[in-house]
């Protein structure tokens, strides 16, 4: 018996040669684009997904390969665990990642409740990211690499996850690509912003998501770390920790956002120095490794998607929270965004950052910082 998969193909290439992959290597494929709200909006009908363009180029793929395509309806399920999860964490002054929550639950959760309506044994994306042994390691590619994303899965998603493109560079996909007879996906342009927020404005989702009065995008001061009031803004939600760009001038040296300050609708400014953390609390922790980590013990930790990877020493597991030590401080630790920790490639577990802890002693940052 043929072992069956349900791939999620957005239209673009990596999901498309993923698909093609599979079926080569002999896997009943079954080809599924999630419909999430977005396709067919007029503002996102030249993006290369969330268009019916792309559901179209997912179709085309499908019948080239000679299997059957289904259009999954998760609007509702989107909309409630991505869309108004990213407006809430923005109104709270926190800076969220709707792609982890895509992936966490849309994309896998979700995805993988079809797949075993439809007595698949697997689900496959294209993403760029490996299954080795049953655990989760980076993507071959550093510069695509997507497991930063990818700690939020459930154990038992990872256990019938395939990756088929994860151990492949972009161009090496595209040739694949080209060499299946995929022409229509082949040379592609890649999906770089969130797919709700097409044209980069996230401001105009806050206001249909939280209502044009909300206080997140009312105006509020400028504040330095002692309080005296610097300018206004035209709402905190606007700004992320870390922010240079669209603050008031006029200072010895260059000022960034420290905090947000959500009660008093607030943006906090200080120099370069005062980004720096020297530990870490996250939040809604999941573990992918067979046994989590234990106080003590040493990782890699990645505070941002681009960031290097840093050593930490894990202090305190408690439920779903934990606290790492950064052997160097890092900058701009923002709340919402991800903490991930790896073993080498490994990627043992991750969570949502809560707060960060000051660098220097004589500032304490962790009462700003938390949201």
């Amino acid at each position: 018996m043929r072992k069956r998969v349900l791939v999620a193909m957005s239209g673009g290439v990596d999901s498309s040669v993923a698909a093609a992959l599979l079926h080569a290597d002999g896997y009943e494929v079954i080809g599924a684009t999630m419909k999430l709200g977005c396709h067919g909006d007029a503002d996102v009908a030249d993006r290369p997904c969330c268009s019916l363009d792309s559901v179209n180029d997912a179709r085309r793929v499908c019948e080239r390969l000679g299997v059957p395509h289904y259009v999954l309806d998760l609007q509702s399920a989107f909309s409630r665990d991505v869309v108004r999860d990213f407006a809430d964490e923005y109104a709270r002054g926190r800076t969220p990642i709707p792609c982890v929550r895509c992936n966490t639950f849309t994309k896998f959760r979700d995805l993988a409740r079809k797949a075993a309506a439809l007595d698949c044994d697997f689900v496959a994306t294209g993403h760029y990211a490996q299954v080795v042994d049953g655990a989760l390691h980076r993507g071959l590619d550093p510069a695509k690499d997507q497991s930063y994303f990818l700690w939020g899965l459930a154990r038992d998603v990872l256990a019938r996850l395939l990756l088929p493109v994860g151990g492949r560079t972009k161009a090496e996909t595209r040739a694949a690509a080209r060499a299946l007879g995929l022409q229509v996906v082949a040379e592609k342009p890649e999906s770089m912003d969130i797919c709700f927020v097409p044209d980069g404005d996230h401001v105009a989702v806050l206001r249909r998501e939280l209502g044009a009065d909300a206080p997140a995008l009312a105006r509020g001061p400028f504040l330095d770390r002692d309080g005296r009031v610097l300018g206004e803004h035209d709402g905190y939600a606007r700004f992320t920790i870390g922010q240079r760009r669209g603050l008031p001038g006029g200072f010895r040296e260059p000022m960034f956002v420290v905090a947000i300050d959500p009660a008093r609708r607030a943006v906090v400014l200080g120099p370069r120095d005062a980004l720096l953390g020297r530990g870490i609390v996250v939040r809604e922790a999941n573990w992918l490794a067979s046994a989590p980590p234990r106080p003590g013990d040493a990782v890699q930790v990645q505070h941002r998607h681009r960031a290097a990877p840093a050593a930490a020493t894990v202090v305190r597991i408690d439920g779903d929270e934990f606290e790492v030590a950064l052997e160097s401080p890092l900058p701009a630790i923002a709340p919402g965004q991800s903490l991930v920790c790896y073993d080498g490639t490994r990627v043992v577990g991750g969570g949502v950052i809560e707060s960060g802890l000051a660098a220097s002693p004589g500032r304490a940052t962790l009462p700003i910082l938390a949201a």
